[in-house]
């Protein structure tokens, strides 16, 4: 006996790339999809949707302003259930580490249906950071039967939980995700991006961390600007996230400033080619860590702590936390050492070569696991 019938739940933007991939594959197969959108984040969503030509056939719309994660916890438990009970799956597909994946396991497992666990296995350890996603991944990988790892550190990780069964190593879909998108070489839909001379240094800015905001975030922006002020060959482009707090912070450091761009969230296709387009990026991104690399970028991590440790190793990636001084340092470095950049920028990206939704779609056409 196979999977007959497999859902696919997201909700966060990060979640639909991912899973993208692995939806159009099994779509290939005689394996009826479906898919499930919680619409945890809405607007950004649905860009993602538009590009991949996916549409849900169950959309749950919960997202409200200013909403927590007692909203999103409450409303995708009561929600999901119905139809988890209706289409009774053989397999319910979740992503990573955030609330809908997190929640969307848990129904499955009370009404004992297998979960498969997306990008499994991979750990801070340190449950607030990043808060609640670390607990929220931990959970998950309780919940799940089979587990797709992007890498052998994460496979080693679950082993060391106990976990023995069902363990698969196929990288990372998201560079499955990346690479389609380059291939069709879009030109920017962000007016601001259409404007940018990139023969300066440009920094690729995200910054979005919940454990951030306040002075971890003024810290991290004020290093920003200091870089851009000291040096003239340099700029900065900053997707602003729709965070109220994240903006006003944003506002008050990084504006008023010639070659600081400020924008709002950018749609896929435009982030994917100013990755290919920038000089480095600075981020505290999970989706960032593993996607820059495929596009020889160094990466710093605006973080106190990363579930990327592949990148660590690799040398695709820096860790240099959210204290100004050090930041500043860091990217001065990047700046002023050719060589320190080119061996960072040279560095294999851990995360696979492009395949990995064929080799997870491949697993799940053998024999149903339990």
């Amino acid at each position: 006996m196979k999977y007959k019938k497999i859902i696919c739940v997201f909700g966060t933007r990060p979640e639909a790339i991912k899973m993208a991939p692995i939806i159009m594959a099994l779509r290939k197969t005689k394996i009826q999809t479906i898919v499930v959108a919680t619409a945890q984040h809405r607007e950004m969503l649905d860009q993602v949707l538009d590009i991949f030509n996916i549409k849900p056939d169950y959309d749950l719309d919960i997202m409200t302003q200013n909403q927590t994660l007692f909203d999103i916890t409450q409303k995708v438990l009561s929600k999901i259930q119905k139809i988890f009970e209706t289409e009774k799956p053989d397999l319910i597909l979740v992503h990573g580490d955030t609330t809908t994946a997190f929640v969307s396991a848990l129904a499955g497992f009370y009404l004992h249906i297998p979960i498969g666990h997306i990008e499994a296995g991979l750990r801070t350890y340190d449950n607030q950071n990043p808060f609640p996603e670390e607990i929220n991944r931990q959970l998950v990988d309780k919940l799940s039967n089979i587990y797709f790892c992007p890498t052998q550190n994460n496979k080693n990780n679950l082993l060391k939980e106990n976990i023995k069964d069902n363990i698969f190593v196929t990288g990372n879909t998201v560079i499955d995700a990346i690479k389609f998108i380059a291939q069709k070489n879009i030109g920017y839909q962000e007016p601001i991006l259409k404007t940018i001379d990139f023969s300066k240094k440009t920094i690729l800015l995200t910054c979005h961390r919940r454990e951030s905001i306040g002075k971890p975030m003024k810290d991290i922006f004020q290093a920003i600007k200091n870089i851009i002020i000291d040096y003239p060959d340099t700029q900065v482009i900053f997707s602003v996230h729709l965070n109220p707090l994240i903006q006003d912070i944003a506002k008050k450091i990084l504006s008023n400033h010639n070659r600081i761009y400020l924008t709002k969230p950018l749609i896929y296709t435009d982030m994917v080619k100013l990755m290919s387009q920038c000089f480095l990026v600075a981020t505290d991104s999970g989706g960032l860590q593993e996607e820059a690399p495929t596009f020889h970028k160094p990466v710093l991590v605006l973080r106190d702590e990363t579930e990327r440790q592949e990148g660590i190793k690799a040398g695709t990636l820096i860790l240099v936390g959210t204290k100004k001084d050090k930041i500043y340092k860091n990217i001065k470095d990047v700046l002023e050492n050719k060589k320190h950049y080119l061996k960072i920028s040279k560095s294999n990206n851990p995360y696979g070569t492009g395949d990995s939704s064929e080799k997870i779609v491949q697993i799940l056409n053998q024999p149903i696991v339990r």
